[in-house]
């Protein structure tokens, strides 16, 4: 059996590794093929997905760009508006002192005021809305070009639309001869009563002792911001014909770029009329930050065909504006066109490419192959016969040890037996030499001396099986095979006062016996071993049953405390002990896992377990063995 699984593993040896080389490289090739063409498939199918990502992606960012320049004017927005009004104060501070200069010696004071009010009423600024103020330092109104009703009137009082005393704030930069900003909710001119938040500027004019102010309302200027921002989105183009829009809330164009589209609602163009759903649909998608919206464009820009469209907005909440710009299905269709045939070029080279590079591999592979057997066949005779060497060694040693073992078993064995034939013999010789030798007792002597002599024949007979060269399978009751174990061993056993609990099925097998004798010994005596480090009770169990497997449960424990955790996993190697070096060899164990395993055909497995014995705990190691009922194949 050993020779014919020898002469199948150098088979595998030489032929093993071209088989495998030319299946992987087979199986890599078709692997790579089918892969390349299922990727190269799936390619095709997402490209078009990729590239409408692809220019989602863009116009996203487009409109974000756009979103950010605006978020950044506005922020800007009332820095720039106190910017602009302090910079005009200082040009109408400088006029002022200019025709101050020119006439402080030939006219008088009010004479010049008049002239420096003659000069700022006429300058306007700001798309006309702009003007210039001066006020005394009693609040009186000195000077206002877009109402001259109100001057010469005193204002100290006044407060704006809020109850904000402003005039209080010139008096008061008069009086400190400085400069600063204000504030306030003052009634738009050419409206009906309308309140605007305004922003103003005051400078104090030394040479007249009055304030030179301007001011202007933030809606007015934010509205200018606005007109700026216009005029930066329709210069941005990109791409084919990539634009950006502008819608405001109440569906009026800003910007597109048709121009003629700006100022009027959607309803009155070609590109979304009778499309209130669409434009209702981006408004809210705006209003909740913004998000993409594909629909159907009455007129493309260049063919003015009805083309798919998806667009990115994004709304501008605080302006009430929907910024927004798309692309059309039809311009990414001719990209995705060219893509797939350049796709499909490129997988026919690929094809060729692996196909010759496979056959190239597969040819380098059989020749490495080949000499990677013959290397391997040439290290495993050699490595079968150390093995041997080793073998024999440890089977030699195993046997020494088994020997020195019975030897002490049938030293205990004979001791009692040996003593009844001496006591007996020699009560017969003292009886007959004193003449007092009755049948009696001759008879009753000589019984003991013949029991005691077949109990140690009976004795020699078992050890010279145990020992017997014999492997010769046979049938056998696991019963007497534990009967015999222990008969073997229960002498030594009953000594250290070592208990044998047994629960043992009359399981019949079809294996080695001795070899299975021998195992269990082993097993026997390093709990034996362990045993004798206790002070207390030492007990041994053996459970013997039937599984629903077509095998036998063999379960050996104790309770000595157990195997060491690091310890459980080196339990079976050669040479591997915690006794000393002068109590153990460390092959026991070794050589009971190889009779289980590779001559019995079985399993034999080692934990330490919790259990409890007559109400009181224990823990102890436990051999769990498992064997065939009938193996065939056992060696």
């Amino acid at each position: 059996m050993e020779i014919s699984r020898e002469k199948q593993f150098l088979k595998i040896i030489k032929f093993m590794p071209s088989i495998f080389v030319t299946i992987f490289s087979i199986f890599v090739i078709l692997f790579l093929y089918f892969e390349n063409k299922k990727t190269f498939d799936e390619e095709k199918k997402d490209i078009e997905e990729k590239y409408i990502s692809k220019n989602k992606d863009i116009i996203k960012e487009e409109v974000n760009r756009v979103y950010l320049f605006i978020k950044h004017l506005q922020t800007n927005t009332e820095e720039e508006l106190k910017n602009s009004v302090k910079s005009r104060v200082y040009e109408a501070h400088a006029i002022a002192s200019s025709i101050y200069e020119n006439y402080k010696d030939t006219k008088s004071k009010k004479e010049i005021f008049e002239l420096i009010k003659v000069a700022l009423d006429k300058i306007r600024f700001n798309d006309g809305r702009g003007y210039f103020f001066m006020d005394d330092i009693n609040g009186n109104k000195l000077s206002h070009p877009v109402d001259k009703s109100i001057e010469g009137k005193n204002f100290i009082n006044y407060t704006d639309a809020r109850g904000y005393k402003l005039f209080q704030t010139i008096v008061n930069t008069i009086k400190d001869k400085t400069e600063r900003f204000d504030e306030y909710y003052w009634y738009k001119p050419n409206t009906k009563g309308e309140v605007g938040r305004k922003i103003s500027f005051y400078k104090y004019f030394e040479p007249l002792n009055i304030a030179i102010g301007t001011g202007e309302y933030f809606d007015d200027f934010e509205r200018m911001i606005q007109k700026k921002a216009l005029e930066y989105i329709r210069m941005i183009k990109f791409g084919k014909v990539g634009y950006i829009f502008v819608i405001n809330y109440d569906g009026v164009y800003l910007s597109h770029i048709r121009k003629e589209y700006i100022g009027k609602n959607y309803n009155e163009t070609l590109s979304l009329k009778d499309n209130k759903e669409i434009v209702l649909e981006m408004m809210n998608i705006a209003q909740e930050g913004g998000g993409f919206c594909t629909y159907i464009q009455n007129q493309k820009p260049g063919t003015n065909l009805a083309t798919k469209k998806i667009s990115y907005v994004q709304g501008l909440n605080d302006w009430k504006w929907l910024i927004g710009t798309g692309f059309y299905e039809d311009d990414v269709n001719s990209e995705i066109v060219e893509v797939k045939r350049k796709l499909d070029e490129k997988y026919e080279t690929y094809v060729k490419n692996i196909l010759l590079v496979g056959f190239i591999l597969i040819i380098v592979l059989l020749i490495i192959s080949r000499y990677v057997s013959i290397f391997l066949e040439n290290k495993f005779n050699q490595y079968k016969k150390e093995l041997d060497k080793k073998q024999t060694i440890l089977h030699q040693q195993s046997k020494m040890a088994a020997m020195g073992e019975m030897i002490g078993n049938i030293a205990h064995q004979w001791r009692q037996p040996l003593s009844t034939i001496t006591t007996a013999s020699s009560g017969m010789v003292l009886q007959k030499e004193m003449g007092i030798l009755t049948d009696e007792f001759f008879f009753e002597a000589s019984k003991k001396i013949n029991t005691s002599a077949q109990h140690l024949s009976k004795t020699i007979d078992d050890f010279r099986n145990f020992f017997s060269p014999n492997r010769l399978k046979s049938k056998f009751f696991l019963k007497n095979t534990f009967s015999t174990t222990l008969d073997l061993i229960s002498a030594q056993f009953n000594a250290k006062e070592i208990t044998i609990i047994k629960n043992i099925e009359d399981v019949e097998l079809y294996s080695y016996e001795n070899e299975l004798i021998q195992a269990l010994i082993n097993i026997f005596n390093n709990s034996r071993d362990e045993l004798l480090k206790k002070e207390d009770e030492r007990f041994i169990f053996i459970d013997v049953y039937k599984n629903n497997k077509n095998e036998v449960n063999i379960i050996l424990k104790d309770n000595a405390g157990g195997i060491k955790e690091e310890f459980l996993d080196k339990i079976f190697e050669p040479y591997f002990t915690t006794k000393h070096q002068s109590q153990g060899t460390g092959i026991g164990l070794y050589m009971t896992e190889e009779i289980i395993t590779k001559h019995l055909n079985g399993t034999i497995v080692v934990r330490n377990k919790e259990f409890i014995y007559n109400d009181k705990k224990y823990i102890g190691a436990q051999f769990k063995i498992k064997l065939k009922l009938f193996d065939e194949d056992a060696n």
